[in-house]
This record gives C-alpha cells, sequence and structure tokens, in this order.
C-alpha cells in the first residue's frame, strides 16, 4: 500500500506523515508550508512536496479586510490542489485534507486509487450556522463561510469514499446533515508525549486559569472571560495563549488594563508546556470545532481540562474524572466548574493524575496513526 497526503498546512497531518513513514507505506506528503518550517519533522526530503507560494505569505500577512481574506484564501485552496494535482505520484490511497483536494481526490480516484477526505471539525453547513448564529448573539457582523468553500467542501465530501474526522460531535453533524454513516471513519486525534509533560510546580499562592487558541468568536472566549469573572477566589489569575483577532479586539481592549488576565500571544512548544504545566486549569469554551489538540497537550503536562461539548473533549476524557465538559454558551457552568476546581486542592491533585493516565493511555500519536493506517488499508480491499 501507497499513501499520499495533502493538507495545505500542517494540523496533524505530519504527525500522521511519521506514523505512515514508519510503517513504510507513505509515498508523500504535500504542503502549503515551505521547507523550512517542515525540515524538523522528522521526514525524508524527498517525501515532502511544497507549494509555499501564496500559503506562506498569507500567513505573515493575513488581510484585515475580509473580502480580501476570503478572496485570498480561495485563490491559496485552488492553486495548492492545482499543485499536487499536476504532480501526484501512484498511490493506493490519496487523502486531503477538506477544502483544497476536490481536484486531485477526482484525479487519484479516476487512477483506481481510494479518496479520504480529512476533515478537521463539523460538517461545514453546521460550521456555518453555528458561527453565524454566534456572531449574530455577539452583535458582530458575519457574512458566513464563503459560498464557494462550501460548495467545494461538499463536492469534496460527495467524491470522497470515505470522510475522516475526530470527534463523535462532528461525526454525528454529518450524519445529521445527510452523510451517509458508513462514510464516516472517525479517529481522534494524539499528543506528542515528547514535547508536552509536566515540567515545572504548580503556584500554591495564586489558581492560575489557562486558554489556549485563537482568541476568536468561534473558540468562545467570551463566555470564558464572563465566567472567569465571577469566579470568587482572590488570587486567580487567567492568561489566553493565542493571536487575539481583529473580531474581538474591542471586546478585548476594555480589559487588557486588568492586572488578573494576561495575553501572551503565540508562544513556541517548550513555553506552552511550561505554561500547561504550571496551569490549574485550561478553559477550551469553543462553539465549534473538530478535536482541538491543546486539550490532550494541557492534560500530558497534568492540567485538567474544562471544555465544552462542541470540542471534542467526550473522546479525550470523562467527564468529572480527568476535567469537566460544559454546554456550549454557558458562562455559569464555566464559572461553577472553575470554582470547583478552585476550593478544592484535593480535586484538582485527582484530575491532574487522572489526565496524566489518560492521556499516556493513547500511547501518544500511536493510536490514531494505527486507526488510520487501518481505515487506509480497508479502505484498499473494499
Amino acid at each position: 500500500m501507497r499513501v499520499v497526503l495533502s493538507t495545505i498546512g500542517k494540523f496533524h497531518s505530519f504527525d500522521l506523515a511519521r506514523q505512515l513513514h514508519g510503517r513504510g507505506v507513505l509515498g508523500a506528503i504535500f504542503s502549503g508550508y515551505p521547507w523550512f518550517k517542515l525540515k524538523n519533522e522528522s521526514l525524508p526530503r524527498k517525501s515532502v512536496k511544497t507549494f509555499p507560494y501564496l500559503h506562506t505569505p498569507y500567513m505573515r500577512l493575513t488581510p484585515r479586510s475580509r473580502p480580501i481574506q476570503q478572496f485570498w484564501e480561495w485563490q491559496d485552496s485552488l492553486w495548492f490542489d492545482r499543485y499536487v494535482t499536476g504532480r501526484l505520484p501512484e498511490c493506493d490511497v490519496f487523502c486531503g485534507l477538506a477544502g483544497s483536494a476536490l481536484n486531485s481526490g477526482r484525479l487519484a480516484k479516476s487512477r483506481q486509487a481510494k479518496y479520504i477526505c480529512d476533515r478537521g471539525s463539523s460538517h461545514i453547513r453546521v460550521q456555518d450556522s453555528i458561527l453565524r448564529e454566534e456572531y449574530g448573539r455577539q452583535g458582530i457582523y458575519f457574512p458566513g463561510i464563503d459560498p464557494r468553500v462550501i460548495r467545494r467542501n461538499e463536492a469534496e465530501y460527495d467524491a470522497a469514499d470515505y470522510i475522516t474526522v475526530p470527534s463523535t460531535f462532528a461525526l454525528d453533524t454529518y450524519v445529521t446533515s445527510g452523510v451517509d454513516r458508513r462514510k464516516m471513519k472517525l479517529a481522534s486525534y494524539g499528543v506528542d508525549l515528547g514535547s508536552f509533560f509536566p515540567c515545572v510546580p504548580k503556584s500554591e499562592d495564586r489558581f492560575d486559569v489557562l486558554f489556549v487558541g485563537s482568541v476568536t468568536v468561534r473558540k468562545g472566549v467570551r463566555y470564558l472571560l464572563d465566567g472567569f469573572k465571577n469566579l470568587q477566589c482572590k488570587n486567580k489569575h487567567l492568561t489566553l495563549v493565542g493571536s487575539v483577532s481583529s473580531e474581538l479586539e474591542s471586546t478585548i481592549k476594555q480589559i487588557r488594563g486588568d492586572e488578573q488576565i494576561s495575553f501572551l500571544g503565540h508562544v513556541q512548544q517548550p513555553r506552552l508546556r511550561e505554561i500547561m504545566s504550571k496551569s490549574h486549569v485550561m478553559v477550551l469554551p469553543s462553539v465549534e470545532e473538530g478535536l482541538a489538540l491543546v486539550q490532550a497537550q494541557a492534560m500530558a503536562c497534568g492540567c485538567p481540562v474544562i471544555a465544552s461539548e462542541n470540542t471534542g473533549a467526550r473522546d479525550l476524557f470523562t467527564d468529572g474524572v480527568e476535567g469537566f465538559i460544559v454546554p456550549i454558551r454557558d458562562a455559569d457552568a464555566i464559572a461553577d466548574r472553575l470554582q470547583k476546581v478552585a476550593d478544592s486542592p484535593g480535586l484538582r491533585l485527582r484530575m491532574r493524575e487522572a489526565a496524566l493516565r489518560r492521556v499516556k493511555s493513547v500511547g501518544g500519536w500511536d493510536q490514531y496513526g494505527e486507526r488510520m493506517f487501518q481505515i487506509f488499508s480497508e479502505a484498499v480491499q473494499s
């Protein structure tokens, strides 16, 4: 079996590539990142094909204008797909990240290979619906996901032999949207245990709350801020790691002077490991996503997680054991769970130890790699 992967960025695809390379079945992986950003991914140079001419400048110069942003993203996905299509090697399985693999996937199928559409989030129309509702609740203008992107994603769903998703939450959105359940395959992501582990002690003098991710409407940051505000704990502190989107700049501006809240922007993995290790709990209140990698990373650092239902958390940990799972858009529930963790050092210790046990049982990325290898093998044999 020979497998070719396509991902316009990095995401989880390079973790999968290493798993496939270790099993001797990786033909190539295509990426929109330049080689110098990928040379430390522990893959042979000949296996990594890059087309960085649109995606790399977009990542550095992301325009603030929504129309320009949508135009750039659209051209990025089209030209990347064309690049892959023009250089696609012979393979038995082509696995392309949704949104930029339609023509390359169709070409693979025409050559009798199996086409796997790999999607890290909910069904594109469900995602659009949730985001439209959320922006409306917050009084922020949102034109919706680009209709061309929606049509392209749905065309990929239709063309693919199988669709892989990382969580039960995501999978259910496809079934309720009319996709045949037999076409759906669940494969939950892993975590790099060599990069994420407890490395610094937690403070006994204050209660550290952490958020990791882009500070956006989609990530539900508003509900975390409200929940943290209602937490009754005199030595509390909230750290937000990730870039602040323009849509929330006015909201964030009002609290930048608050000594109990810190904004760190993007940080490298060694620094993130330290921050996660010293935090007593991480909160991820997203209104929609597939399975946020930061959850397992925090758990691997001994940091329990409070996450919303729409983060894929139920595929990663058990409510009340390694952390808490709350409804979306529920600041009161976040405040309640934060209060429980803040008030009980014993609970914090039990959840920390449970989180470390649970994440170690996942075996790094090995279980994910084995699951995807199984999906690919079954697809070839069908």
